[in-house]
């Protein structure tokens, strides 16, 4: 679904207040977020996929490498909060990206139920291998429907990151 920056928005119409607003109204697929959020992560995931194939990355393994080049040697709980991944989704991962060389998993001898997770060489230097992915994306996005020649405005990305951020704080706080 191409958005134009002359249309209004299809919500305009309604009222701000939930309560007042008809069912029929509330029920529609376009006045969903999650349906709205779920179509936009699924087509970017898909986006990503030509990008992270020739590094051999699935999209999990990826955003788990970008936490990893933020802060390396951390502690598997840690790594799992980060990313909003439970054990028994991060394990695995990890178990893959430690059997291709990319990473270590270390037990500590104080607390073998304590593994911190640590990039090799090889992991390092995935990094600059993987430094145009995110242009590279970006620029993937379709333009508007107005003009073929017209670039995606990142900028409207970059002002919805606070939103989104915000509302995942919010949603996972109550966990």
């Amino acid at each position: 679904m191409n958005s134009n920056k002359e249309t209004p928005n299809k919500n305009d119409n309604l009222p701000t207040d939930i309560d007042s607003i008809p069912i029929d109204e509330l029920l529609k697929l376009d006045n969903q977020i999650c349906f709205a959020l779920y179509v936009c992560s699924k087509e970017i995931i898909r986006k990503y996929k030509p990008l992270l194939d020739p590094l051999g990355l699935t999209y999990t393994s990826y955003i788990t490498f970008l936490a990893l080049w933020e802060e390396d040697n951390i502690n598997v709980k840690d790594l799992g909060k980060k990313l909003y991944l439970d054990s028994g989704t991060l394990t695995p991962i990890l178990k893959k990206l430690e059997s291709a060389g990319l990473v270590l998993r270390n037990r500590l001898k104080s607390d073998e139920r304590n593994v911190t997770i640590s990039l090799t060489e090889k992991g390092v230097a995935l990094k600059e291998k993987a430094a145009s992915i995110p242009k590279e994306l970006i620029c993937s996005i379709p333009t508007s429907a107005t003009s073929e020649n017209d670039p995606y405005d990142y900028t409207k990305s970059v002002d919805l990151l606070p939103i989104l951020h915000n509302l995942m704080e919010n949603l996972t706080s109550e966990q």
